[in-house]
């Protein structure tokens, strides 16, 4: 069963999303999960990820982020990687509210950009017992500089300045899109599965292919690796694709080396994208996640 849901965050931000719970007597183990960069939580891996957990016996909470999709939050289109991880606390306090959740069973499931934030949340919030981070954003300093050459990033800083110069006057802030055909183009993910990704998406009624520039600055300073030690003792598993382009594997696989037990790591020959699409990666990982949370929450 799936039921439109929302919520009020801590600074009076209505999220929107869906309520999925399995057949039988409650209350459930329960999954708060939002999707990653630019994802609106219609996605084709969302529904199909929320599916695989209600099969497991979870009940899921699945929102998008504010600014983005049906949620609402301005700037539209902005990226604000604090204020979001702030709303996945938020969001367990509201699962901790219905009555199907079993509150002392509460886990947090997020990829790419999200899957950051379920680390940062892990690491201050006792009330997730576990999380599954999924090719996880660890350093946005890192994974931009490695995405964009150093010249564009210099171009960029100047675009950066005249654009907070125009939004204190008061002007609409300057966009720029998520990723387009050329990836030598200013995009925020210039790659080519990134471009394939935003096509596919492009069909949903509420996905837009574009960020706030102020989005790409917001992001930059973001490092939940930092807060990898920190996850422990909340059991952890870290899905790592060996082909990503978007998140470099390196970089996840240094913090999970950090990271402390209880830790499971699952390495996937699969795109950043690729687990976003019905096929092998998706069965793989998905599965596993399930598995995962049945565990450590049943």
């Amino acid at each position: 069963m799936r039921t439109d849901i929302e919520f009020r965050t801590s600074d009076g931000t209505r999220l929107n999303g869906w309520h999925h719970v399995p057949e039988g007597p409650g209350p459930f183990p329960t999954i708060v999960m939002a999707t990653g960069f630019s994802g609106v939580k219609e996605g084709g891996h969302t529904p199909a990820t929320a599916e695989r957990f209600v099969e497991a016996g979870l009940a899921v909470l699945v929102y998008d982020h504010r600014n983005f999709g049906t949620s609402a939050g301005t700037p539209r289109q902005e990226i604000d990687p604090l204020l979001q991880m702030r709303d996945y606390s938020d969001a367990v306090t509201f699962a901790e509210t219905l009555p199907q959740t079993d509150p002392e069973r509460i886990g947090a499931w997020g990829s790419s950009l999200s899957g950051g934030h379920v680390i940062v949340l892990a690491g201050q919030d006792r009330r997730v017992r576990c999380i599954v981070s999924q090719m996880p954003m660890i350093s946005g300093r890192d994974c931009g500089q490695r995405l964009v050459p150093a010249p564009a990033l210099a171009a960029a800083a100047a675009f950066q300045r005249a654009d907070r110069s125009a939004r204190m006057a008061g002007e609409e802030p300057a966009m720029i899109p998520v990723a387009g055909p050329d990836p030598t183009a200013q995009a925020a993910l210039p790659t080519p599965d990134s471009w394939e990704f935003v096509q596919a998406e492009g069909s949903l009624p509420t996905y837009r292919n574009e960020v706030t520039l102020r989005s790409m600055e917001l992001v930059s300073g973001y490092e939940p690796g930092l807060l990898i030690e920190r996850v422990s003792p909340t059991p952890m598993l870290m899905i790592v694709g060996e082909t990503d382009l978007v998140c470099p594997p390196d970089l996840q696989l240094g913090a999970y080396a950090r990271a402390r037990e209880p830790k499971r790591l699952l390495t996937v020959r699969a795109g950043h994208f690729d687990v976003y699409k019905p096929g092998p990666a998706f069965d793989r990982v998905a599965g596993a996640a399930a598995e995962f949370f049945a565990e450590h929450l049943r």
